[in-house]
């Protein structure tokens, strides 16, 4: 096999895992990632369509060979990696004159005088940090000696505000460990406009993924807010971001199934319970979570959020003969791309099409899972112009993934190997696989 095959074979696998990644566990995109050879996981690190959980995982157990094709995708968005935008942006901001003399006056002392201990850094974050990381970081910038355990104690006994705990997280290097105990706040504090910056921080920062956000963000409304977060001025979740936050959340309440009732009591003590989501849902599926003492009612965002995570029954079909067609059209290419997706937007604006619809019945897979082969290509890969359609197509995918493959790696892996010469549609690829009968002509 010539060098130039072996190149194009390369890249085109290292494209469809990408697109699998979207829809697997930490545990599963760790296996698949040490399945791949060089060539494929250089080509992986490259690639537009690498998710955040992945970017994360290849960080923290790559080399440095994926931690220098990293730092040079352009679109690795928000990373601490040279070349690419993060706290470099906040250290060019000139400390505001007036800050000084009054950080001296609540310090009773000058600064310079010594480095600020974690006490006096934690009061002075207090104070400076209400909703923007900015002046938390003019803070930061002075001499300081912070002690991790120490200060997550202090979190503890009274949380920091969202601009401190952003500030943190961007430049203080915290362990692992103290950055969990930062996501953490009483049941009983009310979410301010800017309560889910940190957590954005944190996957953005590759600091944390989507599952282990899931598993350690408290209270458990939270993680059900940010499954689905309003839309809102500022820093928030970009589209792929939101479609992994959404895939982990739902992995974290799949225990409850289809059961109205485990639904129902999920709705009822999710606003005041104390602990992260995977305690609420493991209590409220073995009937242990108590009674809710009724003072806090799920307010609008929450009942929102829940409904938009629960499972629902399949909607009647509308549409008619038109509706048919459409669905005939995804299995039948037309002559050029740009016809396609002009053919497919129109259809979903017309309500005949959805995005689950694009999954179950485009082929090949790899051009189903791909937006760009349906929606067209766009200025960023982290926004689309119908984002309905995108979410409702990963969820899709999400759902059949996990029904067809669950926890196995093996099979996962098979799907990644079969799916860059496959021809028909997902659901096909993923019955061959998990009938045994792969089609795949790799090796």
């Amino acid at each position: 096999m010539s060098t130039a095959v072996e190149d194009r074979d390369s890249r085109r696998l290292a494209w469809c895992v990408a697109h699998v990644l979207r829809h697997a566990s930490d545990h599963i995109a760790l296996a698949l990632l040490h399945r791949l050879d060089r060539p494929t996981r250089k080509y992986l690190c490259r690639d537009e369509w690498l998710p955040a959980s992945a970017v994360t995982l290849l960080l923290r157990h790559g080399g440095e060979a994926d931690r220098h094709y990293i730092a040079r995708n352009p679109h690795v968005v928000g990373r601490p990696l040279p070349g690419l935008p993060g706290p470099a942006r906040y250290a060019r901001r000139r400390t505001p004159a007036g800050l000084l003399p009054l950080l001296r006056a609540e310090l009773g002392r000058d600064p310079a005088d010594g480095p600020l201990t974690t006490g006096e850094l934690t009061g002075l974050l207090r104070r400076h940090g209400i909703r923007r990381p900015r002046t938390a970081l003019d803070v930061l910038r002075l001499p300081y000696e912070l002690d991790p355990q120490q200060l997550a104690a202090e979190h503890a006994r009274r949380p920091l505000p969202p601009g401190s705990t952003e500030a943190l997280l961007l430049v203080a290097g915290l362990p692992e460990k103290t950055v969990r105990a930062l996501l953490t706040a009483p049941a009983a504090d009310a979410d301010g406009p800017s309560w889910h910056r940190p957590a954005v921080r944190a996957v953005r920062m590759g600091r944390l993924t989507h599952e282990e956000l899931v598993a350690c963000v408290a209270p458990a409304r939270r993680t059900l807010l940010l499954g689905h977060l309003p839309a809102c001025p500022g820093l928030r979740w970009t589209l792929p971001e939101q479609a992994g936050m959404r895939a982990a959340v739902t992995r974290a309440l799949a225990p409850l199934a289809d059961d109205p009732r485990l639904w129902s009591e999920l709705l009822r003590h999710a606003p005041g319970f104390p602990g992260p989501l995977p305690e609420l849902v493991a209590a409220v599926a073995a009937g242990t979570a108590g009674s809710p003492d009724g003072s806090d009612a799920p307010h609008d965002d929450l009942a929102r959020a829940v409904r938009r995570l629960a499972p629902t029954a399949a909607e009647p079909a509308t549409g008619g003969v038109e509706r048919e067609l459409a669905l005939a059209s995804l299995a039948v290419p037309m002559e050029t791309v740009e016809e396609d997706v002009r053919w497919v937007r129109d259809c979903l604006d017309r309500g005949l099409l959805t995005g689950a619809d694009v999954i179950r019945h485009k082929l090949p897979a790899c051009w189903a899972l791909d937006e760009v082969h349906w929606l067209g290509a766009v200025d960023h890969p982290d926004r689309y112009d119908r984002p309905g359609a995108v979410l409702a197509a990963r969820a899709e995918a999400d759902r059949l993934f996990a029904l067809a493959l669950g926890e196995d790696p093996d099979a996962w892996w098979r799907v990644a190997r079969t799916l860059p010469d496959f021809a028909g549609t997902l659901p096909h690829l993923l019955l061959r696989v998990t009938d045994g009968d792969s089609v795949s002509t790799r090796p």
